[in-house]
């Protein structure tokens, strides 16, 4: 017999005689990590690779697991009790009374109840969904009903000043006053002394905050919740003891079981709100064609190559002049507005940003690093957003996660990645409708560096990005083009 007992709102203690019964449960929640051969601590021999979601020494497993587990349980014909307190009450049916400028969609509806209902959830929503308007609903409810405060935690200092921002215009015909409701929290603002019952922060700010800062709050709402660091994750959601409302939202899950269990453990199980798809079909996003351009390079070239280590493959693909010429020519020879990502931003950023601004006239052209200010970037994105033909050369680390630009119409992916959650995310900077009603062009680049049987690593990742595409069902063509050197 398991039995499962509610620790705090972070963790439940599991307690069992039958030590073989908890070391078949700790294998269940034992994961290698992702990319750990390539790390020093594994390397070295410090670190097995391993993550470990369920302590055996202690029994504790992070609450949003209860589910998890009881469906393993019944797998393995193990007799589980769960405690009473473990699984609260649902309200009865909540109603939607927060008055908004517009009418919020079914799904969006839909995600909000799921949230208040169920007080524990990942809500997988795609960029471009309007999931600051869901937390927004969320915020308004707890406020109404709870009298704790509560806390949203987001990844960067742009999305703290874009979400509260959100909540004024949304705030706009209920009265509800944001500057008395909401505080920011960024390096440079007050972290201890507010009065607000509502707290906007970067996870970088709020790790920093003593362990009893955190006993104040009665929900948290983890936005992109995929991109906060593993550790700093565990620590925040560790230490907010007495937050029962725990939603996570994300446009994508990585597709790796120990991503989703890790976030399912600090929030819940996922609920999935909406598809790219299906909000490309009923037109609340802009249509998407995907174009994929595998840049072909020469016998001689290609043959030369020879094994190059990964770091060696990206060191001669953002450093070529003749592939850096095609990202331009490319650039250059659309209409509209268009996002250039890059990954390096000394060796390849600031290249292809020189570049663009020598050739494109009276185009405007913006550059975009984590080393530009908070206030920098929304003046960027503001200006764009008034502009029908400008370029931003950014960073994917910027660009990528969380930023609203409207009339983003072609985006070049100038940088390799194979990462599910980097490419939906890039891809959904441009699929907010504006008022021109153009379709998104996306450019993913690729290099064949391959001879024979030998495969380049990046060409490897191109695969990858394929098969989200496929997954997605999204509109794409593949195309050889020849590099000329």
């Amino acid at each position: 017999m398991i039995e499962v007992h509610k620790r705090n709102e972070a963790f439940v203690m599991l307690e069992c005689d039958d030590q073989g019964i908890l070391m078949e449960i700790a294998d269940h929640y034992t994961f290698y990590a992702p990319g750990y051969k390539f790390v020093p601590s594994f390397r070295n021999k410090i670190w097995d690779g391993k993550i470990r979601i369920f302590n055996r020494v202690n029994g504790i497993l992070p609450y949003g697991l209860v589910n998890d587990l009881i469906r393993f349980s019944e797998t393995q014909g193990y007799k589980l009790k769960v405690n009473e307190n473990i699984f609260p009450p649902e309200p009865d049916t909540p109603h939607l009374e927060t008055q908004l400028p517009f009418q919020p969609r079914d799904y969006q509806i839909q995600a909000w109840h799921h949230g208040v209902v169920k007080r524990r959830a990942i809500l997988v929503s795609p960029t471009g969904s309007g999931k600051s308007l869901i937390i927004y609903l969320l915020m308004r409810y707890f406020l109404a009903t709870e009298e704790d405060k509560f806390l949203i935690v987001v990844p960067t200092t742009s999305l703290v000043e874009q979400m509260y921002k959100d909540f004024q215009d949304y705030s706009k015909v209920n009265g509800f006053p944001v500057s008395e409701n909401v505080h920011r929290i960024y390096s440079g603002k007050d972290k201890i002394m507010f009065e607000q019952r509502v707290v906007i922060t970067t996870w970088q700010s709020a790790i920093l905050c003593p362990p009893d800062w955190f006993s104040q709050f009665g929900g948290v709402v983890g936005d992109e919740a995929h991109t906060f660091k593993a550790k700093s994750l565990n620590k925040i959601m560790g230490m907010l003891e007495n937050a029962s409302y725990r939603i996570g939202t994300t446009g994508t899950l990585d597709g790796t079981k120990v991503h989703e269990l890790v976030l399912t453990g600090h929030f819940g199980d996922p609920y999935h709100v909406t598809s790219t798809k299906e909000l490309i079909e009923n037109d609340t996003l802009a249509q998407l064609k995907v174009s994929c351009l595998v840049l072909k390079y020469s016998d001689e070239v290609r043959k030369a190559f020879g094994k190059k280590k990964y770091q060696e493959e990206i060191e001669f693909l953002v450093t070529n002049e003749a592939r850096n010429r095609f990202i331009c020519n490319l650039t250059l020879d659309q209409t509209g507005n268009s996002l250039v990502l890059y990954n390096l931003v000394a060796k390849h950023g600031k290249p292809l940003f020189e570049q663009l601004q020598a050739r494109a006239g009276d185009r405007k052209v913006f550059f975009v690093s984590g080393a530009v200010s908070v206030d920098q970037r929304e003046r960027i994105r503001e200006i764009t957003e008034q502009e029908t033909n400008a370029i931003i050369v950014a960073s994917m680390g910027t660009f990528s996660t969380g930023i609203n630009i409207r009339n983003l119409n072609n985006i070049v992916f100038a940088a390799p990645t194979k990462s599910q959650i980097r490419v939906l995310q890039s891809i959904g900077r441009g699929l907010r409708k504006g008022n021109q009603g153009k379709p998104t062009k996306v450019y993913d680049i690729s290099d064949n560096l391959s001879w024979k049987r030998r495969k380049n690593y990046t060409m490897n990742h191109a695969v990858e990005r394929v098969k989200i595409y496929e997954k997605q069902n999204f509109d794409f063509s593949i195309f050889e083009v020849e590099v000329n050197q």
